[in-house]
């Protein structure tokens, strides 16, 4: 649920749609109600601190450990004293019905949080959010647009050179709001948010047609851009953080997810989110994800 893109349209359903980025919108939760709660009273002391996670949606997460949400995941693990445990199952897939809300009669939860969803995602009982972030403009260098230091930049090129572009970009995200309102549509190369193939990954989009030359921009959401821009050593990428617009959202805050009914559970990570601030956020700065509140005017591997 990484991806507010993934989720919908609107912040709030995307808040409307990442994460990640990623795109459940029809399957999340049917046949459920989002308000299928758990008591608190009736669970045991915790054994080990359990994660509904995507085995394979870097930067987010994936089965070796090595995504944002696994660092964090890590790290609250450690301040609670408890090993940290992955439960994990494709976001693509009803993502919260199989992971966060699965459950057999007679067994447990399979796992209790998920690390990264929109700030008031009525599909879980989020707490507040932990990072804000943006979707971000990705270009390479040494493809005659050396001159671009910014999104206003690029809008700034030659007509005739922008209508030769080709832009990649997520369907059903800001990204296609924005291209209509610039008139750049024509120059927009969707790329299916929803993918069944087992080895789809977000970063696809930047980490392969980008850097090959198939495209010669994308937009995406911020935290996949950050890191797949620093991933990519040829040719050197720039990212430029998208600013909200009249009728173009492209910023949303992320949360995390518990179950309706967990009140103490979810206290305690809200506290965990204020403890650990400073290193969630050095954590998110590692992953090369643009933050909002002091975002650069351009970053460059």
């Amino acid at each position: 649920m990484s991806n507010p893109a993934a989720v919908a349209r609107e912040p709030v359903r995307w808040a409307t749609r990442l994460w990640a980025l990623m795109c459940f919108t029809s399957a999340l939760g049917l046949g459920w109600s989002p308000y299928a709660t758990a008591q608190d009273e009736a669970k045991p002391s915790r054994q080990a601190f359990r994660v509904c996670q995507d085995p394979n949606n870097l930067p987010f997460s994936n089965v070796a450990g090595d995504g944002i949400e696994n660092r964090i995941a890590e790290l609250f693990a450690k301040e609670l004293g408890l090993p940290v445990t992955y439960y994990s199952f494709p976001q693509r897939l009803a993502f919260i019905r199989n992971t966060l809300r699965y459950k057999l009669p007679g067994e447990d939860f399979r796992c209790d949080i998920v690390m990264g969803v929109p700030a008031g995602y009525d599909q879980v009982s989020a707490t507040k959010p932990y990072y804000h972030s943006t979707y971000a403009l990705v270009i390479a260098k040494g493809r005659g647009l050396d001159q671009v230091k910014s999104v206003e930049d690029f809008l700034a090129v030659d007509r005739t050179r922008l209508g030769k572009l080709k832009i990649g970009l997520y369907d059903r995200t800001p990204a296609s709001d924005w291209l209509v309102k610039h008139g750049l549509l024509e120059q927009g190369v969707p790329y299916a948010t929803m993918n069944a193939a087992p080895e789809f990954y977000p970063g696809e989009i930047i980490e392969r047609d980008l850097a090959s030359g198939k495209i010669d921009a994308a937009i995406v959401w911020g935290p996949i851009a950050g890191f797949f821009a620093k991933r990519v050593k040829s040719p050197e990428l720039m990212t430029f953080p998208m600013r909200s617009e009249p009728g173009v959202k492209f910023d949303f805050k992320m949360a995390m997810g518990v179950r309706y009914g967990e009140r103490a559970w979810k206290q305690q990570i809200e506290s965990l989110i204020d403890a650990k601030r400073p290193e969630i956020r050095a954590i998110l700065e590692e992953f090369g994800v643009p933050l909002i509140e002091d975002t650069p005017q351009a970053l460059t591997n």
